[in-house]
């Protein structure tokens, strides 16, 4: 025998072989839908009796299997079955003829034999015959089941009697020597007459009338049979057939403990009425029934008819411990005959299955190593791959995944093997993925982000590498991008540099032909592989959506009930709301986007390739809001530290907007990167509100930039800043351009000002504007421009600087007879770029550090389109910083009779701290000339009038002020009465002639 039964199971002892074969041409549907209706039928209970008979059908089944059949029963195929298509009455004789020579084949060994004919009918199909049952169709063929279940009780009757026949054999002390087939040429010549050779005679016997009893359901008669035959054929050294009686003592006490099978579902037995046998629930009784067959009991001729006394005085069954112990010794005397390998194999392969019952997988294993060397002759590639699966499915039956998976692979290989001239690529494939398992690999990336690496990774990329392979020799390069993507997913941080660089190169190779996509691939038997999506590549730590521009970011109006009020709930507070919401306040930020504007998303991303990075079309991945994302490309160094990516995009529409990941192109694969799914990653939120659009103002003036930036101390960011250098007592005008450059019309508009600058005394409006010219031209549309000017007024007061004082003293100015604070004095220095070219070398008034400087901002609240309806607004802030310097001051000022005694003289000691000539005019006087650092005294007749007449501040500031307060009031209000009395006017003739202002606190 050369073809071993891999599937074989010690269960199978006890069935009937039957051979379902097609006879012609029969299509290989048809033929295994009736063979499925056959197989069916795989027990069947005999008439007035206990016994049921097993049958185990093969659709293949080599004769020269069958010259085995006196050596073990169960190997006989002792039925046949054929079907055939015959459609024309002429057809008939010739298919009768085919099914003769068929049963031929088996004849030697067939008890009964049955013809199904399908599509004859007429005449010749009602003809009554036994062996020939005939159906119209494949369809229409109810009885098939009823028919074979009378033949296999035709095939019992045979069995019956045969089994009769041999164990009341009546011809003395010939009992016929019963041999395999590579046995008869040794026994010729040999004495039969000798004592030997009859116990030889008899123990094959015994042992054959043993397989004749289990296949016909006697159990116990087969025990002791089998018993009886090891005595004899022990004492003989007759060690194949010992060994063939120890398996078959073995088999039926397999049958017993274990009345379910060893065949795991597939091979499960179910006993008539649906219980186990009565005797099953005896077993694994240690020590049970352990005597054993007296030799008393035999005939003269070594076979008693009546076996009812053995029965009860026999070791009937052995123990779960013994039954390993017999295939043991089995296995080792079928070891010692070279044409028995095939019987030695399969022996191992049902101890193996029995054991896995047991749950003894370490002796287990010892099986199927010994299984592994059993030399069979030169097999086929077929078989060599069929016996390389059935190890490897025999070692994960018994747990040993990794041995399992070994010879599975070893299987693939043989599919792939040089001698095979068309290479089974798909096979090799399809064994190499079942063998994931049993290296602890699986093609799910997600499997490999939790916890650490299972599993060896050499074995698993050298794995994944066969796959690529084979996927690439089948001619499905997106099966090969999908392996070799996640090999590099994966196993990263196991590749050397060199490998680094193979893979990357051959992974880019395979995508200029088909790109890496993250669709699920689906194989044809049905296995789905999920996406690898390469989020190592670059790594990302750290996620952060980021706020927009200071100067794009929203404002919500405030109602009465404040901001935080919620419009959906009556209560302020609710309890059940808040644990509610716990969670989406953890992840919401408390910022909002804005429709149709540009967001940022920042990202800490490293490489950790040994060579340049390039990640291509790089966005974001978000829900929730219709979102336009703007990829991005970058390149990253080798081995780089973290790097700082911003991701933009804009969205479409408002609402609340899920940023759920990246998507990137790296080496032709194309990626989702979902947060949820990176191990180590921090974020400060993805969840943001997006509000409806608002327009957006861009606003320009006619100053220069400054080179100061604005830092006020509540932290507001300023968009522009402008500088602008005034003499004191100067006004000018700043024209500030309003572009909506936005898509939707500006139709409201507010401005204030703020003033930084505390320690100065300002006199007057700083900054004044008239609003209503400008929102006369509102609303804006997209791309139009409003004009908004602005007046600075620099009104300041020099005469608190002891060291200008002190400067105009050394000079031979007199200042005596002023007190410092005195509100009549006004000091005022010449611009910087004017200076004289040869300055003297002490400090003069017009030094920049006599410069002044305030700083204000100019907030422009502005608001349109469907964010104004839901009340939100935006702030743009410009910043003015003013350099004011010193222009026009008295030193002295004294008062002369007048013609009228309603009115006097006032002398003015005027001095010219700028280094431009300038001309000074009161009200009603001529104008008086200065240079540069000149100083001239001025008359000016004017009414009398009396400061104690003045009425006191009023209102609060009066009321609450201390009394140093209430005289700095006094002392200015008499200073802004004689300003509008004298009306004093000065203008650097210069400049054009321009008459640039008088200061407001003259004297």
């Amino acid at each position: 025998m050369s073809v071993p039964d891999y599937m074989q199971r010690a269960e199978d002892h006890q069935t009937l072989l039957v051979v379902v074969q097609p006879v012609g041409v029969v299509s290989e549907e048809n033929f295994f839908r009736i063979y499925k209706r056959i197989c069916s039928v795989s027990q069947v209970s005999v008439r007035d009796s206990q016994r049921v008979l097993y049958i185990r059908y093969r659709h293949h089944y080599p004769p020269e299997n069958n010259e085995w059949g006196d050596f073990q029963t169960h190997r006989k195929a002792v039925g046949l079955v054929t079907i055939t298509d015959c459609r024309a009455a002429q057809d008939w004789p010739r298919t009768l003829e085919k099914f003769q020579v068929q049963k031929e084949i088996y004849g030697s060994t067939l008890y009964d034999s049955r013809l199904f004919v399908f599509g004859l009918q007429g005449e010749v199909a009602e003809q009554p015959r036994t062996d020939v049952a005939f159906y119209p169709s494949y369809e229409a063929c109810p009885g098939v089941e009823k028919r074979i279940e009378d033949f296999i009780e035709s095939l019992f009757i045979v069995l019956e009697s045969k089994r009769l026949d041999r164990a009341t054999d009546k011809s003395g002390d010939k009992v016929p020597l019963l041999c395999v087939p590579f046995e008869k040429k040794d026994f010729v010549g040999l004495d039969t007459d000798s004592r030997h050779y009859k116990k030889r005679c008899q123990g094959r016997m015994r042992k054959h009338v043993g397989d004749l009893c289990l296949q016909a359901g006697m159990l116990q008669d087969a025990l002791v049979h089998y018993h009886m035959a090891v005595e004899l054929l022990r004492a003989v050294n007759d060690f194949l057939w010992l060994a063939a009686a120890l398996e078959g003592l073995c088999s039926a006490s397999v049958i017993f403990h274990y009345p379910g099978g060893t065949g795991g579902q597939n091979g499960a037995r179910r006993c008539p009425g649906g219980s186990l046998p009565a005797e099953a629930a005896n077993r694994h009784r240690p020590g049970a029934q352990e005597v054993l067959i007296d030799p008393g009991a035999l005939t003269t001729n070594g076979i008693n008819p009546d076996t009812s006394a053995e029965i009860g005085r026999a070791k009937n069954c052995l123990s779960p411990e013994d039954i390993i112990d017999k295939y043991k010794e089995a296995i080792s005397y079928y070891g010692k005959y070279k044409n028995a390998g095939v019987i030695e194999l399969e022996a191992c392969v049902k101890a193996v299955r029995v054991l896995a019952i047991q749950k003894r997988s370490m002796e287990a294993s010892e099986f199927l190593q010994n299984a592994v060397y059993i030399n069979l002759r030169q097999l086929s590639e077929e078989e060599k791959i069929q016996r390389y699966s059935v190890l490897s499915e025999l070692y994960e039956l018994i747990g040993f995944r990794r041995k399992s998976a070994f010879f599975k692979r070893v299987a693939a290989m043989q599919c792939v093997a040089p001698s095979i001239a068309e290479p089974g690529w798909r096979a090799c494939y399809k064994l190499l993925l079942e063998t994931l398992p049993g290296y602890s690999l699986s093609l799910d990336p997600q499997d490999f982000s939790r916890g650490t690496h299972r599993g060896w990774a050499a074995v698993q990329m050298r794995l994944l590498h066969e796959l690529v392979y084979a996927s690439r020799r089948m001619g499905n390069p997106a099966l090969s991008v999908r392996h070799l993507s996640f090999l590099l997913q994966t196993m990263l941080d196991f590749l050397s540099d060199q490998e680094k660089k193979d893979v990357t190169q051959s992974l880019e190779s395979y995508t200029s032909k088909c790109p890496g996509t993250m669709e699920p691939i689906t194989l044809p038997d049905g296995l789905h592989l999920p996406p690898v999506p390469l989020t190592k590549l670059p790594i990302v730590r750290h996620v952060k959506l980021l706020d927009l521009p200071a100067s794009l970011r929203p404002q919500k109006m405030k109602s009465l009930l404040g901001q935080s009020m919620s419009a959906k709930s009556p209560f302020i507070y609710s309890p059940i709301i808040a644990h509610s919401r716990g969670e989406e306040r953890s992840k919401k930020i408390d910022f909002q986007w804005v429709q149709g504007d540009v967001c940022e998303v920042q990202l800490m991303v490293y490489n950790p390739m040994p060579f340049e990075l390039r990640v291509e079309n790089m966005g974001l991945l978000t829900s929730g809001v219709e979102f336009e994302s703007l990829p991005a490309a970058l390149s990253l160094p080798a081995e780089s530290g973290l790097y700082p990516v911003t991701l933009v995009g804009v969205p479409q529409t408002t609402g609340t907007i899920s940023v759920n990941g990246y998507h990137t192109t790296v080496f032709g694969v194309f990626s989702d990167c979902l947060l949820d799914k990176l191990p180590g990653i921090k974020t400060n939120g993805s969840t943001v509100e997006v509000i409806p659009a608002l327009p957006r103002l861009q606003i320009s003036t006619s100053l220069p930039r400054s080179a100061h930036s604005l830092q006020p101390a509540s932290g507001d960011e300023i968009s522009t800043h402008v500088s602008v250098q005034l003499y004191n007592g100067e006004t000018q005008q700043l024209a500030i351009t309003l572009e909506n450059i936005g898509v939707e019309p500006l139709e409201k508009l507010e401005v204030t000002s703020r003033v930084l600058t505390s320690k100065e005394k300002l006199y007057g409006d700083f900054l004044s504007w008239k609003l209503e010219e400008a929102l006369a031209q509102f609303p804006l549309r997209p791309g139009q421009v409003a004009t908004l000017t602005v007046s600075i007024q620099a009104k300041l007061d020099f005469s608190c600087q002891e060291n200008l004082l002190q400067d105009l003293s050394d000079d031979g100015i007199s200042v005596s007879g002023f007190p410092l604070s005195s509100p009549f004095r006004q000091v005022v220095r010449p611009r910087v770029e004017s200076k004289a070219s040869n300055p003297p070398e002490g400090s003069k008034p017009g030094d920049p550090g006599h410069t002044k400087v305030l700083e204000a901002i100019l907030n422009f609240k502005y608001s349109g389109g469907p964010g104004h309806v839901d009340g939100y607004y935006r702030d743009l802030s410009l910043g003015l910083r003013v350099e004011v310097e010193p222009s026009v001051f008295f030193t002295r000022v004294s008062t002369l009779p007048a013609s009228s005694t309603r009115q006097c003289h006032l002398l003015l000691d005027v001095f010219n701290s700028t280094e431009h000539e300038l001309s000074l005019s009161a009200r009603g006087n001529e104008e008086l000339v200065l240079h540069a650092g000149e100083c001239q005294r001025m008359a000016i007749q004017v009414d009398k009038f009396n400061f104690e007449s003045f009425p006191e501040p009023p209102g609060e500031k009066g009321q609450f002020a201390s009394p140093r307060q209430l005289e700095e009031q006094r002392q200015e209000a008499r200073g802004l009465e004689i300003s509008s009395k004298l009306g004093l006017r000065w203008r650097i003739i210069s400049f054009h002639g321009l008459a640039l202002g008088a200061p407001a606190r003259a004297l």
